[in-house]
């Protein structure tokens, strides 16, 4: 089975995780990482909400209401309110996935602190537009959440270089991995010094009991994606037997990972470090496989797709069917495995439930209807697909 997601990990990662560990292994990652995004600064963590987390409190934001998109992880809202602030949740355009920018501007007000600005799916949010907001509310602080971005552009203007900081995740579905894992970059020396001092207060180091377990998990990895072996894990994924491993949410609970606060281990940062070493070529797939895509399902009406944009990454290639669970039916019978990434309304979850349900008609679209090809492969596997279904 040709399985919807699968890391771009090879012979370097595996000979980079069995090596031994060296004291600076994750000060490497973190240069490494900040060189390749152009930026200044770079500070690893266990898990993206845990920068988050730790990023707001840098920032001095704390009884705030932080705007975020509504069709979104489930993990950046809970990360706002594990740091102390509210979430307040917006729709999205009408054109796309991001957030509607003009509705994110008119919730501003005096407890607004931060703007959470995120390009998902690796379509870049319209960064004149977020320029215009920042110069009419100065006080706001803007945070790139480029979780599914990485290095994407709007009109040739890097996104995470727009904003006071950028969040990465870098677990084994991102486009770059470092098993597990987070980022947050900054060009501002005060941020990073700050953010750096409380990552050294609040987070614990991590003991050898987290590499090994690490370690078996990445060599799991391997196997796990091979598309011979994949058909039996999709089997055991849709029995809910893998639900401790794939399952990253309940909707009636706010709630993090029981090692959020523990730091991340050697192992995960020399992962990261090798596979930085196929960025180029992992972006340059994920395009090809999303240039063909558009090419085929142009004249298919049963597929909607977003606009093309320049300089998008193509975490995951979306599109929007009448009929979702046909779809991924369909697939499976042809060896597919279709994905979908956030099938859910936050709004609407129980956890943040004061919301009405028709507040976020295209979120709620969104959720109820999108599902991403594989994009892993690029041109080639795209043409597989396209000749299955």
């Amino acid at each position: 089975m040709i399985p919807r997601l699968k890391p771009t990990i090879g012979a370097r990662e595996l000979i980079a995780s069995l090596r031994p560990p060296r004291r600076d292994d994750v000060e490497r990652f973190e240069q490494s990482f900040a060189e390749l995004m152009g930026q200044e600064y770079a500070l690893a963590f266990p898990y993206g909400r845990t920068g988050l987390i730790l990023l707001l409190e840098a920032l001095g934001l704390k009884d705030k209401e932080i705007i975020c998109p509504a069709y979104t992880c489930v993990v950046v809202p809970h990360a706002i309110t594990y740091s102390g602030n509210k979430p307040v949740f917006i729709d999205c355009e009408t054109d796309g996935f991001n957030m509607d920018l003009n509705s994110a501007e008119q919730t501003i007000n005096e407890k607004t602190g931060a703007i959470i600005a995120t390009s998902l799916f690796g379509y870049p949010v319209n960064l004149d537009q977020l320029d215009e907001i920042q110069k009419r509310h100065p006080h706001i602080f803007i945070i790139q959440d480029c979780a599914h971005s990485f290095a994407t552009e709007w009109n040739g203007r890097p996104v995470q270089k727009e904003g006071i900081a950028a969040l990465f995740g870098l677990n084994i579905s991102k486009t770059l991995t470092s098993v597990f894992g987070g980022m947050i970059t900054t060009d501002n020396e005060d941020v990073y010094k700050k953010l750096k001092i409380i990552r050294q207060q609040r987070l614990k180091r991590p003991g050898w009991g987290k590499g090994f377990r690490r370690l078996l998990y990445f060599l799991a990895v391997y196997p796990a994606f091979w598309e011979p072996v994949y058909g039996l894990i999709n089997r055991l994924e849709r029995l809910g037997v893998l639900n401790y491993f794939v399952k990253y949410y309940d909707d009636t609970i706010i709630d993090m990972p029981s090692d959020y606060l523990e730091g991340m281990c050697g192992l995960e940062a020399r992962v990261g470090t090798a596979n930085i070493g196929r960025y180029e070529a992992i972006i340059t797939t994920r395009r090809a496989a999303a240039q063909y895509y558009f090419k085929c399902l142009i004249d298919k009406p049963d597929f909607k797709m977003a606009p093309k944009v320049d300089g998008a990454t193509y975490s995951h290639f979306v599109v929007r069917v009448d009929d979702r669970e046909r779809w991924l039916q369909l697939a499976i019978r042809k060896g597919i495995q279709l994905g979908w990434l956030i099938e859910y309304n936050l709004p609407e979850m129980e956890a943040y439930g004061d919301h009405k349900p028709d507040e976020f008609p295209m979120t709620a679209d969104y959720a109820r209807r999108t599902i991403n090809l594989p994009v892993w492969g690029g041109k080639t596997l795209a043409q597989r697909i396209m000749r299955r279904i």
